[in-house]
């Protein structure tokens, strides 16, 4: 167990992140992630909790005391979430729970990203603020671990409080501020945010539609 406090201090080093905002993403006390680690408790991760820090960093649940993982046979099985991200008003993230799995060809996957299967998941998005991009109902693949010091311009889920949106990026050439836009201009966009200010959730790599 000490490796598994060693290897998620590494991680939140490496990326730059703090205890006290891992901590709050998770929806636990200010103090969670640092008495884990430096004091032991609690003595293993709760299983969600183990799950969105793997998702968050992009690394197989089994490095932070899971169980192996489940990418097998040249598939790699990614989580549907129980979740809805906004294209519009917002949409409250209040259950995270796994409902089905989608099954992805490695060799495919692949190519959209090299993450791993650990942070990824297939998510609903609600509204039109991404038309023609996105509408209403399309399923997007997400990828957790693209976020912080790898941003760059592109589609990504955004955390705001309890309400999951998804939105366009660009960033400015100083990089430390970013546009956040709709593509549907009946919505608005807001210019010039400290990127320091928003929780970005993953990039959005692909959608799928029902016809």
């Amino acid at each position: 167990m000490d490796d598994v406090r060693e290897t998620l201090d590494r991680l939140i080093r490496d990326n730059r992140d703090d205890y006290s905002g891992l901590s709050k993403m998770l929806g636990r006390n200010a103090a969670y992630i640092q008495q884990f680690i430096k004091r032991g408790t609690p003595r293993k991760l709760d299983p969600d909790d183990r799950r969105r820090l793997a998702s968050f960093y992009g690394v197989d649940e089994q490095v932070l005391g899971g169980p192996p993982s489940t990418d097998t046979d040249g598939m790699i099985e990614v989580p549907v979430l129980d979740v809805n991200v906004s294209a519009g008003h917002g949409a409250l993230a209040t259950s995270e729970d796994k409902e089905t799995r989608f099954s992805f060809d490695e060799r495919w996957l692949r190519r959209l990203t090299p993450a791993k299967g650990a942070s990824l998941s297939v998510v609903r998005v609600i509204g039109d603020s991404m038309e023609p991009t996105l509408s209403d109902g399309d399923d997007v693949l997400v990828d957790a671990s693209d976020h912080g010091a790898r941003l760059r311009d592109g589609i990504y889920v955004i955390r705001v409080d309890d309400t999951l949106m998804v939105k366009r990026v660009a960033l400015r050439p100083d990089n430390r501020f970013v546009t956040i836009a709709s593509d549907n201009p009946a919505h608005p966009t807001w210019n010039d945010v400290d990127r320091s200010t928003i929780h970005i959730a993953g990039r959005v790599l692909w959608f799928g539609r029902a016809l």
